[in-house]
């Protein structure tokens, strides 16, 4: 864990502190979009693990939204438009594989260990109180990759 390395470098200013937060937010929504995605195509039994993880990161998001809003900071968007088009993109893709299941695994478990590491990445950068909240995620995000990095050698 990069914690404290990253702790030592100055923090961000307030305006590009909140969108540092703000992009986590939307990121932590469009992961959980994927999850739920994902779910609806994949078998029975991985679709309650795949349920699971998109209901631990509803908890992140509440989480990251209290405090947004507790901070001042202004109301997300329910994801980015970046990440409706990966989703889109990760569909059609996925549709056409013999494996879809392991596919959309690895896929999940990509951009899960992206927002693990933007997390991380942030934690150095932002005001202590926002540090806190992220650092408080940090077993939820890791849980989370633990899974898909489980499922993804099982799948294999």
């Amino acid at each position: 864990m990069k914690l404290s390395a990253t702790r030592t470098q100055v923090a961000l200013p307030a305006h590009a502190a909140q969108a540092v937060c703000r992009d986590l937010i939307q990121r932590s929504i469009d992961l959980r979009q994927m999850y739920r995605q994902a779910a609806q195509v994949c078998e029975p039994g991985l679709r309650t693990v795949l349920l699971e993880n998109a209901q631990t990161l509803d908890l992140l998001i509440d989480d990251l939204l209290a405090q947004a809003c507790a901070s001042g900071g202004q109301a997300c968007d329910p994801g980015s438009w970046r990440g409706t088009a990966r989703r889109q993109l990760s569909t059609w893709l996925i549709r056409v594989l013999a494996r879809q299941d392991r596919a959309w695994l690895q896929t999940l478990a990509h951009r899960g260990a992206d927002l693990l590491q933007a997390f991380e990445d942030a934690i150095g950068q932002l005001p202590a109180e926002w540090a806190r909240v992220l650092c408080r995620q940090l077993p939820r995000l890791h849980a989370i990759h633990q899974d898909m990095h489980c499922l993804v050698g099982s799948a294999s």
